[in-house]
């Protein structure tokens, strides 16, 4: 019998979701000028994260959305940017590859 695979699955920030703005949520860090798109482990982190992330709440919405790992390496390779794990207080764990 052999071992069925499961795509491993990330939770985004989706900003203006279903519209033609729609786009991941990214970040530059200043000091190193590392673009990246911040992905968590569950949905709960994501919106826990996303209540202290700087946003523009004003002019877009936002949305927690679930995502496979190969769509969102994908995504973020063809637009320059990395992706990082980030726990729910915003630290990052880990760069995912």
């Amino acid at each position: 019998m052999t071992e069925k695979q499961t795509d491993a699955w990330y939770y985004v920030v989706i900003q203006n979701p279903e519209t033609p703005d729609e786009e991941f949520m990214g970040y530059e860090e200043k000091d190193t000028q590392t673009v990246f798109i911040p992905a968590f482990l569950s949905k709960d982190e994501a919106t826990q994260c996303f209540l202290i992330m700087p946003k523009d709440i004003i002019s877009k919405k936002y949305e927690v959305q679930a995502i496979i790992k190969e769509d969102l390496l994908s995504h973020a390779q063809k637009h320059g940017f990395q992706v990082f794990l980030l726990d729910d207080k915003g630290r990052v764990k880990e760069e995912i590859k």
